[in-house]
Protein backbone atom coordinates (compact mmCIF):
# COMPACT_ATOMS: atom_id res chain seq x y z
CA UNK A 1 0.00 0.00 0.00
CA UNK A 2 1.36 3.24 -0.84
CA UNK A 3 -0.36 5.77 1.44
CA UNK A 4 0.04 9.93 1.44
CA UNK A 5 0.01 11.09 4.82
CA UNK A 6 -0.60 14.46 6.24
CA UNK A 7 -0.94 16.43 9.05
CA UNK A 8 -2.19 19.85 10.36
CA UNK A 9 -3.56 21.71 8.13
CA UNK A 10 -4.90 24.33 9.99
CA UNK A 11 -7.89 25.67 7.37
CA UNK A 12 -4.85 26.79 5.02
CA UNK A 13 -6.89 25.95 2.04
CA UNK A 14 -4.09 27.06 -0.24
CA UNK A 15 -1.56 24.81 1.15
CA UNK A 16 -3.54 22.04 1.30
CA UNK A 17 -4.89 22.33 -2.47
CA UNK A 18 -0.93 22.37 -3.05
CA UNK A 19 -0.32 19.11 -1.31
CA UNK A 20 -3.36 17.17 -2.67
CA UNK A 21 -2.14 17.91 -6.43
CA UNK A 22 1.12 16.30 -5.11
CA UNK A 23 -0.68 13.56 -3.81
CA UNK A 24 -2.21 13.08 -7.75
CA UNK A 25 0.79 13.14 -9.18
CA UNK A 26 2.58 10.36 -6.65
CA UNK A 27 -0.55 7.76 -7.14
CA UNK A 28 -0.76 7.14 -3.57
CA UNK A 29 -3.47 4.32 -2.71
CA UNK A 30 -5.00 5.84 0.22
CA UNK A 31 -4.96 8.89 1.56
CA UNK A 32 -4.60 9.11 5.76
CA UNK A 33 -4.94 13.15 7.44
CA UNK A 34 -3.54 13.01 11.09
CA UNK A 35 -5.68 15.21 12.39
CA UNK A 36 -6.25 19.36 13.08
CA UNK A 37 -7.83 20.04 9.80
CA UNK A 38 -9.17 23.38 11.72
CA UNK A 39 -7.69 25.86 13.91
CA UNK A 40 -5.66 29.15 13.10
CA UNK A 41 -6.54 29.82 9.30
CA UNK A 42 -9.28 30.92 7.55
CA UNK A 43 -10.89 28.17 5.58
CA UNK A 44 -12.00 25.75 7.56
CA UNK A 45 -15.38 24.47 5.77
CA UNK A 46 -13.10 24.30 2.60
CA UNK A 47 -10.42 22.11 3.91
CA UNK A 48 -13.24 19.62 5.90
CA UNK A 49 -14.75 18.74 2.95
CA UNK A 50 -11.73 18.21 0.83
CA UNK A 51 -10.62 15.79 3.71
CA UNK A 52 -13.50 14.32 4.14
CA UNK A 53 -14.02 13.55 0.63
CA UNK A 54 -10.39 12.25 -0.62
CA UNK A 55 -9.24 10.24 3.03
CA UNK A 56 -9.54 6.94 3.62
CA UNK A 57 -8.66 8.00 7.61
CA UNK A 58 -8.98 11.10 9.55
CA UNK A 59 -7.86 11.29 12.90
CA UNK A 60 -8.86 13.62 15.59
CA UNK A 61 -6.46 16.29 16.49
CA UNK A 62 -6.81 18.49 19.56
CA UNK A 63 -7.75 21.79 17.36
CA UNK A 64 -10.44 19.22 16.18
CA UNK A 65 -11.37 17.91 19.79
CA UNK A 66 -12.00 21.54 20.90
CA UNK A 67 -13.92 22.74 17.89
CA UNK A 68 -16.03 19.49 18.16
CA UNK A 69 -16.90 20.24 22.00
CA UNK A 70 -14.37 17.00 22.99
CA UNK A 71 -12.38 18.22 25.52
CA UNK A 72 -12.06 21.85 27.32
CA UNK A 73 -9.49 24.08 25.96
CA UNK A 74 -10.08 27.22 28.21
CA UNK A 75 -6.33 26.79 29.16
CA UNK A 76 -5.25 27.65 24.99
CA UNK A 77 -3.61 30.95 24.53
CA UNK A 78 -6.27 34.13 23.81
CA UNK A 79 -5.60 34.03 20.15
CA UNK A 80 -5.87 29.99 19.47
CA UNK A 81 -9.32 29.67 21.79
CA UNK A 82 -10.57 32.59 19.86
CA UNK A 83 -9.90 31.19 16.28
CA UNK A 84 -11.26 28.01 17.45
CA UNK A 85 -14.45 30.09 18.52
CA UNK A 86 -14.44 31.88 15.21
CA UNK A 87 -14.42 28.29 13.66
CA UNK A 88 -17.46 26.83 16.02
CA UNK A 89 -19.59 29.52 14.95
CA UNK A 90 -18.86 28.95 10.90
CA UNK A 91 -18.11 25.11 10.67
CA UNK A 92 -21.15 23.97 8.50
CA UNK A 93 -23.60 21.35 10.34
CA UNK A 94 -22.21 18.31 8.37
CA UNK A 95 -18.11 19.28 9.38
CA UNK A 96 -19.00 19.37 13.31
CA UNK A 97 -20.54 15.77 12.67
CA UNK A 98 -17.13 14.64 10.98
CA UNK A 99 -14.89 16.19 13.62
CA UNK A 100 -17.68 14.91 16.50
CA UNK A 101 -17.16 11.36 15.09
CA UNK A 102 -13.30 11.07 14.34
CA UNK A 103 -11.59 8.53 16.06
CA UNK A 104 -8.17 8.96 18.32
CA UNK A 105 -6.88 6.46 16.09
CA UNK A 106 -6.94 4.12 13.03
CA UNK A 107 -4.96 0.69 12.13
CA UNK A 108 -4.21 -0.32 8.42
CA UNK A 109 -1.86 -3.07 7.90
CA UNK A 110 0.08 -2.97 10.74
CA UNK A 111 0.40 0.79 10.20
CA UNK A 112 -1.00 3.12 13.28
CA UNK A 113 -1.81 6.70 12.78
CA UNK A 114 -2.65 9.17 15.74
CA UNK A 115 -2.65 12.74 16.16
CA UNK A 116 -0.39 12.78 19.30
CA UNK A 117 1.80 10.44 21.26
CA UNK A 118 0.60 6.60 21.02
CA UNK A 119 0.80 6.28 24.71
CA UNK A 120 -2.17 8.08 25.83
CA UNK A 121 -3.96 9.04 22.81
CA UNK A 122 -6.54 11.92 24.41
CA UNK A 123 -3.61 13.58 26.43
CA UNK A 124 -2.37 14.63 22.85
CA UNK A 125 1.23 14.60 23.98
CA UNK A 126 4.14 15.89 21.80
CA UNK A 127 7.04 13.75 20.62
CA UNK A 128 9.26 15.33 18.95
CA UNK A 129 12.64 14.44 20.78
CA UNK A 130 14.32 11.21 21.93
CA UNK A 131 13.61 11.56 25.34
CA UNK A 132 9.43 12.44 24.47
CA UNK A 133 10.31 9.55 21.87
CA UNK A 134 11.19 6.76 24.81
CA UNK A 135 8.10 6.97 27.00
CA UNK A 136 6.81 4.65 24.14
CA UNK A 137 9.12 1.90 24.93
CA UNK A 138 7.16 0.25 27.33
CA UNK A 139 4.43 -0.24 24.72
CA UNK A 140 6.80 -1.43 22.18
CA UNK A 141 4.92 -4.59 21.62
CA UNK A 142 1.89 -2.58 20.52
CA UNK A 143 3.42 -0.32 18.83
CA UNK A 144 2.77 -0.79 15.22
CA UNK A 145 5.71 -1.10 12.73
CA UNK A 146 5.43 2.32 12.12
CA UNK A 147 3.35 4.56 13.60
CA UNK A 148 2.29 8.11 12.13
CA UNK A 149 2.10 11.37 14.25
CA UNK A 150 1.25 15.10 13.50
CA UNK A 151 1.00 17.58 16.62
CA UNK A 152 4.36 19.10 16.53
CA UNK A 153 4.39 20.56 12.86
CA UNK A 154 7.59 19.37 12.66
CA UNK A 155 9.15 16.71 10.51
CA UNK A 156 10.87 14.12 12.82
CA UNK A 157 11.45 9.86 12.83
CA UNK A 158 12.31 8.02 15.77
CA UNK A 159 13.62 4.44 15.60
CA UNK A 160 12.66 3.10 18.70
CA UNK A 161 14.01 -0.51 19.97
CA UNK A 162 13.45 -2.47 23.41
CA UNK A 163 15.95 -0.70 24.80
CA UNK A 164 16.90 2.07 22.89
CA UNK A 165 15.65 5.18 20.77
CA UNK A 166 17.62 6.20 17.61
CA UNK A 167 16.60 9.66 15.84
CA UNK A 168 16.40 9.07 12.22
CA UNK A 169 17.93 12.34 10.44
CA UNK A 170 17.44 11.34 6.90
CA UNK A 171 14.49 12.42 4.64
CA UNK A 172 13.67 8.92 3.05
CA UNK A 173 14.67 5.49 4.57
CA UNK A 174 13.80 1.97 5.42
CA UNK A 175 11.34 1.16 7.76
CA UNK A 176 13.89 -1.93 9.61
CA UNK A 177 11.65 -4.89 10.64
CA UNK A 178 13.72 -5.28 14.53
CA UNK A 179 12.30 -1.62 14.85
CA UNK A 180 9.21 0.32 15.83
CA UNK A 181 9.06 3.90 14.10
CA UNK A 182 7.04 6.88 15.12
CA UNK A 183 7.00 9.14 12.58
CA UNK A 184 6.01 13.01 13.07
CA UNK A 185 5.04 14.15 9.86
CA UNK A 186 4.75 17.62 9.87
CA UNK A 187 2.09 20.23 9.09
CA UNK A 188 0.66 21.40 5.67
CA UNK A 189 -1.08 24.79 6.98
CA UNK A 190 1.50 25.69 9.49
CA UNK A 191 4.97 24.17 8.93
CA UNK A 192 7.35 25.12 12.97
CA UNK A 193 10.53 24.13 11.15
CA UNK A 194 11.88 27.18 9.48
CA UNK A 195 10.54 26.02 6.45
CA UNK A 196 7.91 27.67 4.94
CA UNK A 197 6.52 24.59 2.53
CA UNK A 198 3.73 22.27 2.82
CA UNK A 199 4.78 19.20 4.60
CA UNK A 200 3.55 15.43 3.43
CA UNK A 201 5.16 12.16 3.32
CA UNK A 202 4.93 9.09 1.73
CA UNK A 203 4.77 5.61 3.07
CA UNK A 204 5.54 2.11 0.75
CA UNK A 205 3.95 -0.46 2.81
CA UNK A 206 5.06 -3.20 0.69
CA UNK A 207 8.86 -1.72 -0.03
CA UNK A 208 9.10 -0.43 3.77
CA UNK A 209 10.43 3.14 2.51
CA UNK A 210 9.45 6.24 3.65
CA UNK A 211 9.97 9.98 2.48
CA UNK A 212 9.60 13.48 3.73
CA UNK A 213 8.60 15.78 1.12
CA UNK A 214 7.51 19.43 0.69
CA UNK A 215 5.98 21.96 -1.70
CA UNK A 216 5.92 25.31 -1.98
CA UNK A 217 2.26 27.28 -2.10
CA UNK A 218 1.13 31.00 -1.85
CA UNK A 219 1.71 32.11 0.87
CA UNK A 220 0.69 35.92 0.83
CA UNK A 221 -2.52 33.99 -0.59
CA UNK A 222 -3.09 32.02 2.85
CA UNK A 223 -2.16 35.22 4.86
CA UNK A 224 -4.28 37.87 3.05
CA UNK A 225 -6.98 35.72 4.00
CA UNK A 226 -6.70 35.48 7.67
CA UNK A 227 -5.86 39.14 7.83
CA UNK A 228 -8.98 39.53 5.41
CA UNK A 229 -10.87 37.84 7.93
CA UNK A 230 -10.72 40.23 11.10
CA UNK A 231 -11.38 37.84 13.73
CA UNK A 232 -7.87 35.83 13.49
CA UNK A 233 -4.58 36.85 15.12
CA UNK A 234 -2.60 38.86 12.30
CA UNK A 235 0.54 36.40 13.60
CA UNK A 236 -1.07 33.60 12.23
CA UNK A 237 -0.87 35.41 9.08
CA UNK A 238 2.89 36.49 9.38
CA UNK A 239 4.44 33.31 10.82
CA UNK A 240 3.64 31.70 7.60
CA UNK A 241 6.26 33.31 5.61
CA UNK A 242 8.73 32.46 8.41
CA UNK A 243 7.54 28.88 8.97
CA UNK A 244 7.30 28.85 12.57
Amino acid sequence: MRYGIFSDTHANLPALNAVMRCFDQEKVDALICLGDTVGYGSQPNECADIVRKNAKHTILGNHDAAVAGRMDYSYYYDAAREALDYHRRILSDENMEWLRNLAYMEKDEGTHFCHGSPVDLEEFEYIFSVEQAMTCIPIWERLGQATFIGHSHLCKAFAISKERVFEVVTKQFEVREEYRYVISVGSVGQPRDHDPRASYTIYDSGRRSFEFKRVEYDIAEAAKRIYDIGQLSDSFGARLFAGV
